[in-house]
């Protein structure tokens, strides 16, 4: 009889012959040891998850790390894809809302749901949150400007103890671990603002500014296309129109000053840009660029990579694993277009952020063993220590430069 573990092991002899008893002996003794194998690897797990992860406080101050807040918005049917980018843009210190729009069922939002709800540091440090009344969006009208001030009133109301707003769709993915860019963003003004921008208007005055266009969004629960007027209206004269890529890193000071408008002009190029065609490049840009409070913080970047079609078209291709090393060269945070589960974002999760399917981007508030059956990230230290990576440090150089090119008179609002 042998024990272990509370499993019991009764070896029998059933009378061979004593030239066939040393295989009955090795074979037993295999049958042990993989007992005791097994035994062993689950009594590990067992007290693995016994095991408490220690109680963690997110500093904030400009005498800690930075942290950001993530307005990540999809279609119906988007809920699998905004699950993954979730998962590789997570850290305890940052704030997340998820939007699936009108298209998506209810059902589709009860899942996504789940898929939050199932992971324990999110249950911990109850940093996510869906929005459960979806705004109706139409694609190139101001409705989509209106889902986002939506966005960042509700991350200003739930705690708004974050430095930076951050907008992804569901089709982006990171480049940068959270820990490279809280690092980058730890040597900068929190005021300062990412955000692609000119006023020299070229083409886009003609079919896009001076259209007159109704956004049904604005009015109708379901989703339809912008309606078009005959005629056209000229430039205004009461501020001058900018335009510029419709992603963005907005400085909390900004966008309480959109949110909360102090001065009226928040509200008045709101309501401009309400008739135009794709609001979405016009309307922060704009606001800034003829704001003397914040005019000189903008950062002419958008700190995405995108490539475009020759002659270009209004969306930018898929990237694929053709495009990975002009990713990862371009000093981008984030890229754009994917497709769902394309085979360059399992490169991206191998190569950058280390992480395993199903499982947050580890970072170093990730305490828990790294192998192929245990989650590190299950067990948590310090969420205010930061450690970043040789890329992340490069790109840490990056910001500085832009920071200080920025402050030429050529690059800001011209």
């Amino acid at each position: 009889m042998f024990q272990h573990n509370g499993i019991r092991i009764k070896v029998i002899s059933m009378g061979l012959g004593a030239e066939k008893k040393w295989l009955f002996t090795l074979f037993t003794a295999a049958i042990i040891s993989l007992l005791l194998f097994i035994s062993s690897i689950f009594g590990f797990s067992a007290s693995y998850a016994s095991h408490k992860s220690f109680s963690s406080t997110v500093h904030r101050g400009t005498s800690h790390p930075p942290s950001f807040s993530y307005y990540i918005s999809g279609t119906g049917g988007d809920a699998d894809r905004i699950f993954r980018l979730l998962l590789a843009v997570y850290h305890p210190r940052n704030r997340y809302l998820l939007h699936i729009g009108t298209e998506g069922s209810v059902d589709e939002r009860k899942r996504l749901a789940e898929l939050v709800k199932s992971v324990p540091v999110i249950r911990a440090f109850d940093n996510v949150h869906l929005i459960q009344n979806p705004d109706p969006t139409t694609e190139m009208g101001a409705s989509n400007i209106a889902a986002i001030l939506h966005a960042a009133a509700i991350l200003l109301k739930n705690g708004g103890d974050w430095d930076w707003f951050i907008t992804l769709s569901a089709s982006d993915y990171p480049l940068l671990t959270q820990d490279d860019l809280f690092h980058a963003f730890s040597s900068i003004s929190r005021d300062a603002n990412f955000i692609d921008h000119t006023s020299d208007l070229g083409w886009k005055q003609d079919q896009r500014i001076q259209p007159i266009v109704v956004d049904p969004g604005i009015y109708l629960a379901r989703r339809t296309q912008i309606f078009r007027a005959t005629e056209k209206r000229p430039m205004p004269d009461a501020f001058k129109v900018f335009t510029g890529s419709p992603w963005v890193i907005l400085s909390r000071s900004f966008l309480e000053y959109c949110v909360f408008a102090w001065d009226n002009l928040p509200r008045t190029l709101l309501m401009y840009v309400n008739n135009i065609v794709l609001a979405q490049e016009v309307y922060f840009h704009t606001v800034i660029c003829n704001s003397p409070e914040f005019k000189n913080t903008t950062i002419n970047n958008d700190l995405r990579f995108m490539a475009w079609d020759k002659p270009r078209k209004m969306e930018p291709m898929f990237l694929k694993n053709s495009n990975y090393k002009n990713m990862v060269e371009s000093g981008a945070a984030f890229a754009r277009r994917f497709d769902e589960n394309d085979a360059v974002l399992d490169m991206i999760d191998s190569n950058i952020l280390t992480r395993k399917s199903g499982r947050v981007a580890p970072g170093s508030w990730c305490t828990g063993h790294r192998n192929w059956f245990m989650d590190p990230c299950s067990h948590w230290g310090d969420v205010n220590v930061l450690k970043p990576s040789h890329e992340g440090k490069k790109f840490d150089q990056l910001i500085k430069k832009m920071v200080d090119d920025s402050s030429l008179e050529l690059n800001q609002c011209k």
